[in-house]
């Protein structure tokens, strides 16, 4: 069985186009001929130009023939339509001719249970057909000459009496019975010829074919690819079947043949599956036979006849195509692809259900050409026109990136692949096509385009006001020592803090996102770590910060990290919160872990924001208010809390201000352990 790295799906297309199993496909109502290989092409006698025509047209001679109208019904009903030995007139170079085909209509259903194609897949059996035909001739030879020799035995009975009546008779009877004699020894070389005709068809058939006698189906008659198939020599002839091939022992075959025998009725089985021993192991077969009972004058079976082919290769092949396409399936439900085939004269495609999603339109949904570029925002079109119109040229392959709108108003980003195809005059007349949505990736490159903008902009706010202190420290630099040298240092320093904190956040976002973000733990009091943090509010004064809950909570953890997430909830408690004289930090023993919250009391925090606080380079536009800042503060928070196995959370309602809390384990063995995997 072969993996998609193995064979495409087009060179496997070009593979069983030469195989010797005819095959054809059609489609609609008037049984368009979509694909043929050789080997039916050949059984029509025709050329490759029959393609896309009607099966009528290319095919009139079979006009008086029903395989039109069983065409016809297959596409209405959606059944399958299988014959076998069935007859038909097809035109050779010498004129009309009678062969015999075992075929099957098969109906392709869509998702909606409608026919979309009809699989055609046939073998030429006239030889068999003939073969079996010898076989009744024979029967019928044997029974005429049994049905003569009880005449004659009749008639000899008469003579023999009209001897004992008629003396004078005595001559004339004896040549009689000379003459039956003669037509007797006839007879006998008649069937005996007839037996050795029959043993050299058997055994010079372009097909697996044997003869098994009796009720222990004794091997008679077989022929090399029987022997092939069954792994055997011609030392099995004369032996019962079981004895010559053991491994049928638990298989259906023996009681198959069984009932042909009692009944006297054929079998005919289809790509059955057979464990033939190949001398090391059991090797798996699937075969087509057929199993025919002979009869004698009486009508008691007393042998069957045989014929067999080896389809293995072709099951093994139409599963290694299912195989290929179910994963094939599945990766582009995996990767969200959609694909479509677009027939460029008539706009009509043939879209998968991903493809129609990706453009806002659902699986049942008519989705054509126009509508694909109606779907495209208008500044985007012509460009994408020109680039399949290049791909057509060139017979290259288009790649694009462009947005979309969805029937609701949404607009969303795709990512197209697309290359044409050809017909034998070399005209483009349908494009292959793939897309894939990528609005999130378009998301987060705007995200990241925005934080570089941020980030630049940030760093440089405080650079330069650091640079113009130096400007103007540098020209008073001679003058004595004064307030103007102290505010312009003071200033400095603060710029240089500042910018050092946002290097900081940078280097700490970095070592998140290589996850080398390292914990030093230890055990520390939690309500002292908490008073000594944040004197920068307590000097400013203007805001009171209030420690409340249990001041003789100890943590293990990392002491430095769990101040720097404190700190970060504080500065935001003072950033957005300015007319909230009092800030609350509570400490809390729960259970097995430990909570800290830090609660103002601002404005408020939106619904609609909440959700997206911790998210990387989340800048919230706080009820309209602009803020500095590179929007990492509280997603660096997020990932030391997590690192420590905790969680965090905030929550807020407008004009009531803002609780935002996390949780850590309390100090006990499992959390060194959590600490160890992390």
């Amino acid at each position: 069985m072969n993996s998609p790295e193995q064979i495409e799906a087009d060179r496997l297309l070009s593979v069983l186009f030469y195989s010797p199993n005819a095959t054809a496909v059609y489609r609609g109502e008037d049984i368009t001929i979509l694909s043929a290989n050789q080997a039916m092409l050949n059984f029509w006698g025709k050329d490759r130009s029959v393609i896309g025509k009607g099966f009528r047209a290319v095919l009139p001679e079979l006009d008086d023939q029903p395989f039109f109208g069983i065409l016809k019904n297959v596409w209405d009903s959606g059944e399958t339509f299988t014959a076998k030995n069935y007859p038909a007139v097809l035109l050779t170079e010498d004129g009309p001719k009678k062969f015999y085909f075992d075929f099957e209509y098969k109906a392709m259903l869509d998702e909606y249970g409608k026919t979309e194609y009809i699989l055609h897949t046939a073998s030429e059996v006239t030889e068999r057909q003939e073969a079996m035909h010898l076989v009744e001739e024979k029967s019928k030879s044997e029974q005429k000459l049994i049905n003569d020799l009880s005449a004659l035995n009749e008639e000899y009975h008469a003579a023999n009496e009209d001897l004992m009546l008629k003396h004078e008779e005595l001559f004339t009877a004896n040549a009689e019975l000379l003459k039956i004699r003669k037509e007797l020894i006839t007879a006998n070389h008649t069937l005996a010829e007839n037996e050795k005709r029959f043993k050299t068809l058997v055994e010079k058939s372009p097909v697996a074919m044997a003869s098994l006698r009796g009720e222990t189906f004794e091997v008679d008659i077989v022929n090399d690819m029987v022997l092939q198939i069954w792994n055997k020599d011609r030392s099995i002839i004369g032996k019962p079947l079981l004895e010559a091939m053991p491994e049928l022992r638990d298989q259906i075959f023996i009681d198959i043949l069984s009932k042909v025998y009692e009944t006297g009725q054929p079998y005919y089985g289809k790509e059955i599956k057979a464990l033939i021993s190949n001398g090391e192991e059991m090797k798996e077969h699937y075969l087509n036979f057929a199993y025919q009972p002979i009869v004698d004058e009486n009508n008691n079976s007393v042998s069957i006849l045989v014929v067999a082919s080896d389809v293995t290769e072709q099951v093994h092949a139409r599963e290694s195509v299912i195989e290929f396409k179910n994963r094939l399936e599945i990766a582009m439900d995996a990767s969200r692809l959609g694909s479509t085939e677009v027939h460029l004269a008539t706009g009509k495609m043939e879209s998968t259900a991903q493809f129609k999603y990706n453009f806002g339109y659902a699986a049942n949904e008519e989705f054509n050409y126009s509508d694909l570029y109606d779907a495209i925002l208008p500044e985007y079109r012509e460009h994408i026109r020109g680039l399949v119109q290049k791909a057509v040229l060139t017979n290259g392959v288009y790649k694009a990136e462009y947005p979309v709108r969805w029937k609701d108003g949404s607009i969303h980003w795709l990512e197209a692949h697309g290359r044409p195809r050809y017909d034998k005059n070399g005209v483009a007349d349908r494009m292959v096509g793939m897309t894939t949505e990528i609005t999130d990736k378009k998301l987060e490159e705007q995200r990241k385009d925005d934080f570089l903008s941020v980030a630049s902009h940030e760093l440089k706010t405080p650079l330069t006001a650091v640079k113009a202190s130096i400007q103007l420290l540098n020209r008073i630099k001679d003058k004595p020592y004064s307030q103007t040298h102290i505010r312009l240092i003071e200033q400095s320093d603060k710029g240089i803090e500042k910018m050092c904190m946002l290097i900081d956040d940078l280097l700490n976002m970095s070592r998140l996102g290589q996850d080398q973000l390292m914990l030093e733990y230890k055990t520390f009091n939690l309500h002292e770590m908490l008073s000594k943090s944040c004197n920068h509010v307590r000097l400013e004064d203007k805001h009171d910060l209030i420690l409340t809950g249990n001041e003789s909570i100890e943590v293990y953890a990392d002491e430095h990290r769990i101040e720097q997430v404190v700190v970060n909830l504080v500065n935001n408690a003072v950033k957005y919160a300015k007319e909230s004289r009092e800030i609350h930090i509570l400490t809390e023993s729960l259970d097995d872990h430990v909570k800290i919250s830090v609660q103002d009391f601002g404005e408020g925090i939106s619904e609609s924001v909440i959700p997206h606080l911790f998210d990387r380079y989340y800048r919230a536009d706080h009820l309209g208010s602009s803020y500095s800042g590179l929007g990492l503060g509280l997603y660096i928070c997020s990932e030391i809390i997590r690192k420590h196995s905790g969680k965090i959370g905030v929550h807020s309602k407008i004009g009531e201000g803002s609780t935002f809390w996390f949780t850590i384990p309390a100090k006990t063995g499992r959390i060194i352990a959590d600490a160890a995997l992390n």
